[in-house]
């Protein structure tokens, strides 16, 4: 699965890390479904995604109608200025699913800048990168891990990056935040591998150095 942390494509450049679809004229409005739609599409690029992982990307355990997904294709095209019939960059498989068709690059001067450290969430086959500064997990649009969960405030916690070192914060959440079973009430400093809860959501912290080899890990008694 390719990373989609700086990517250009066209005009346009994806960020994961921000959340952010810029072209020309600035940034570009996706809705979070329609973000995380392009993100699977991008992650998989040039392999076709099935309608059904789609949709259980989008809609988990959660029946929903074609047309819920086609809307969200037609967002994004829209945003792109994509053709159906002649595309660019977001393809229609027929009876199968969608794929990204478009040239794309890593954009390595985003890449430089992530500074000494990597750090990243790890949430099932996903690998979110985390960007310097603050990093809100829950349901609102600008959240870095977009959690389509009722038992998930809109901004439930937040993890700051500074200097190669992470924290992670409850926000007031109604259902809390937990780091390697223990729930948390302030700041807490993220080693590599902690297990992060927030209500039925488990993700896995990982930092590794700029040279990718060493990932920090948690002293362990």
């Amino acid at each position: 699965m390719r990373e989609t942390v700086g990517v250009r494509f066209g005009e346009f450049v994806f960020d994961s890390g921000s959340r952010e679809l810029r072209g020309r004229g600035g940034p570009c409005r996706l809705s979070p479904k329609a973000f995380e739609c392009l993100t699977a599409l991008l992650e998989r690029r040039p392999q076709a995604v099935t309608r059904a992982q789609l949709q259980d990307r989008l809609w988990p355990k959660t029946f929903v109608a074609d047309t819920s997904l086609r809307r969200v294709i037609t967002e994004i095209r829209a945003a792109l200025g994509d053709d159906e019939r002649r595309p660019r960059f977001i393809r229609t498989v027929r009876g199968f699913g969608y794929a990204f068709c478009g040239a794309a690059e890593e954009d390595e001067a985003r890449r430089a800048a992530e500074g000494t450290a990597a750090c990243r969430l790890e949430w099932g086959k996903r690998e979110i990168p985390l960007r310097e500064g603050e990093n809100v997990l829950g349901r609102t649009d600008d959240a870095v891990a977009w959690i389509d969960s009722p038992r998930v405030s809109r901004r439930h916690a937040r993890i700051v990056v500074s200097d190669g070192k992470a924290t992670i914060e409850d926000l007031g959440s109604k259902n809390g935040t937990s780091v390697s079973g223990r729930r948390i009430d302030g700041p807490t400093l993220l080693e590599g591998g902690d297990q992060i809860e927030l209500g039925p959501v488990l993700m896995t912290f990982r930092a590794f150095h700029a040279t990718g080899a060493t990932e920090t890990q948690r002293s362990r008694r």
